[in-house]
């Protein structure tokens, strides 16, 4: 490749959905678009709660809080270029732009891992040391473990997408997928790429194994705290304060990991744009749903929130 003609590419071409008829593709957007929605108004409505609601100023929905705006970040760099493919076929993104789109999919990714390691040392600190819980996780602690939780993702971020848009990218510029992933946008390069390779695996592996391994030791210490508790309502009230995690945990790892470490043999273009939408789209809205209906303390405080709004509404209006 080195020997012949190089074209500079300025812009590059989200393949997305492209391939199926366009019927098909009026319904995705609209399918999108509902889920896009759900999950803006869904996390908005978790920032608004735990902020304005005096019960919910907890460590725990500190750091709901920050998952929540995290996800609204995911979802704005991601959903409205998809959408756009999908129903005015406004299919290319600058190179600068799918540069600034891979950099903070990476940020957001990388941030989300660790949060959700975070979240589970909050869970193991608040079931194994409940006496010493708001000592342990006073205003000053949480700050510091929230700021450490986004930290890893900016020079995961700066290295990664640095080091593969310096590449040389000669001619072909079709990105076969509905974003500017690492994967696709690497098979346009035209030049050696196997020292970026071994390191984009081993910083895969590190972001997303190390946060897990994490979150397994605290519910291996969690679920021993828990069946050392004599009445089955205890266990019961414990778990429960922790079953949102696990249940948002899941989902967040399962479908990434199958994204990222599936044989390549097994790794259809295809097969991966449905798992990505999983972690991308569907997962971001769920999670808010899944932390108001499996939590009564938010319910309550929506409730107590919508009351009072309602309440106030009647009191502008009245003569």
């Amino acid at each position: 490749m080195a020997g012949g003609n190089l074209t500079t590419v300025s812009e590059f071409v989200l393949m997305s959905f492209s391939s199926l008829p366009t019927e098909i593709q009026s319904l995705l957007f609209v399918t999108f678009l509902i889920i896009y929605l759900v999950t803006l108004m869904g996390n908005s409505l978790i920032i608004l709660i735990t902020l304005a609601d005096p019960t919910l100023h907890s460590p725990m929905y500190f750091f709901l809080r920050n998952l929540s705006f995290l996800e609204i970040g995911f979802n704005l760099v991601i959903v409205p270029k998809m959408l756009g493919t999908l129903i005015v076929q406004d299919t290319t993104i600058s190179f600068h732009g799918c540069a600034t789109q891979m950099y903070f999919f990476f940020f957001f990714g990388a941030a989300e891992c660790f949060l959700l390691a975070t979240m589970a040392y909050d869970r193991y600190v608040a079931i194994c040391y409940p006496l010493h819980y708001p000592v342990i996780m006073n205003p000053r602690t949480r700050a510091k473990l929230a700021v450490a939780s986004w930290f890893p993702g900016f020079p995961l971020a700066t290295v990664q997408t640095t080091w593969l848009f310096s590449f040389p990218f000669c001619g072909a510029n079709k990105v076969n997928h509905f974003f500017c992933d690492s994967p696709p946008v690497l098979r346009l390069v035209c030049a050696d790429t196997a020292l970026f390779e071994i390191y984009a695996v081993v910083g895969t592996i590190l972001v997303v194994m190390m946060p897990c391994l994490l979150i397994l030791c605290s519910y291996t210490r969690i679920a021993a705290a828990i069946l050392m508790i004599p009445s089955a309502k205890g266990k019961h009230k414990a778990f429960s304060t922790c079953s949102s995690h696990l249940l948002v945990v899941s989902l967040f790892y399962v479908s990434s990991s199958l994204t990222y470490f599936r044989p390549k043999s097994n790794n259809s273009p295809e097969s991966k744009k449905l798992l990505s939408l999983s972690y991308t789209v569907v997962t971001p809205m769920l999670n808010p749903i899944i932390y108001s209906l499996r939590n009564n303390e938010v319910k309550n405080a929506i409730g107590r929130t919508f009351h009072k709004f309602v309440g106030l509404r009647c009191c502008i209006h009245s003569p």
